[in-house]
């Protein structure tokens, strides 16, 4: 998955830089923050052990507040588990039959959908109020133990300008061949539309595009919208986030600012 996510960018980096967690799962296994928390405590400890400084960049918030509060103990995905597919086809069978039932009796019954299930076998709690819980406590994140000390920076883009680059963007992974790798990667890989991988912001959509359920321009129109409700979703996640030492995005001088307030740290 190189071109509709950074990992092209990343790899032509690494001549400069030594970058760990990287193309280490296939599309068609899942990957939780929590299992991606202790992936990255395991390489920053290894880093240090090197003498070196660690630097962890990316835009994905869940993962740095998986990182610094850590996780409540959720059930761990597998896009393979069988379980998990009749769980999720039972949730959708007995949403339909609820809502039937309670067709002309109350409002409740209507709002019931497959997303308001059990997630899994194991799970007594829907994902949808894990993910309320979640937002609420990603207000305010307990500090989790970790055995280094982190310093956050945050670059604030300013939206219209956001805005240009997320389609300026989404228009460049089209030009480099977005839709030819999606169909590379279901030709090689046992991919389903409700798998991770595929659920993600561009491979969605041209999915989509590629099962004759949406055209190439509503595929494009789509995920440029798509990817701006993600980030205005990042950006709330930043906002709340503590001890973060917040910079504007595109100055010339950010990258010097931010390397020079790092050193002052470690000094």
């Amino acid at each position: 998955m190189d071109i509709g996510t950074p990992s092209r960018r990343i790899t032509e980096t690494r001549s400069r830089a030594a970058i760990t967690l990287i193309d280490i799962v296939d599309p068609d296994h899942g990957y939780s923050a929590g299992r991606w928390r202790s992936d990255a405590i395991r390489a920053v400890m290894e880093i240090f052990q090197r003498k070196r400084i660690p630097l962890l960049v990316g835009g994905t918030m869940l993962y740095y507040r998986a990182l610094i509060a850590g996780l409540d103990s959720l059930p761990q995905a597998d896009a393979g588990d069988a379980r998990r597919d009749r769980c999720r086809s039972e949730a959708a069978r007995l949403a339909s039959a609820a809502r039937r039932v309670g067709e002309g009796r109350s409002t409740a019954a209507q709002r019931i959908s497959a997303n308001d299930a059990p997630a899994h076998p194991a799970s007594a709690r829907s994902m949808a109020a894990h993910r309320q819980a979640s937002c609420q406590r990603c207000k305010a994140p307990r500090r989790s133990n970790l055995p280094f000390q982190l310093k956050g920076f945050a670059l604030l883009p300013v939206r219209e300008a956001l805005h240009e680059r997320i389609a300026r963007r989404f228009e460049a992974m089209l030009q480099a061949g977005l839709v030819n790798e999606v169909k590379r990667l279901r030709a090689r890989y046992r991919l389903t539309a409700g798998m991770p991988s595929m659920r993600a912001v561009g491979y969605r959509q041209v999915w989509q595009y590629l099962e004759n359920e949406i055209s190439e321009l509503e595929a494009r129109e789509r995920a440029i919208a798509a990817t701006r409700q993600l980030a205005k979703r990042q950006l709330t996640w930043l906002r709340s986030l503590p001890d973060l030492l917040r910079l504007d995005a595109g100055g010339p001088q950010d990258a010097p600012v931010a390397l020079d307030l790092l050193l002052d740290e470690v000094r």
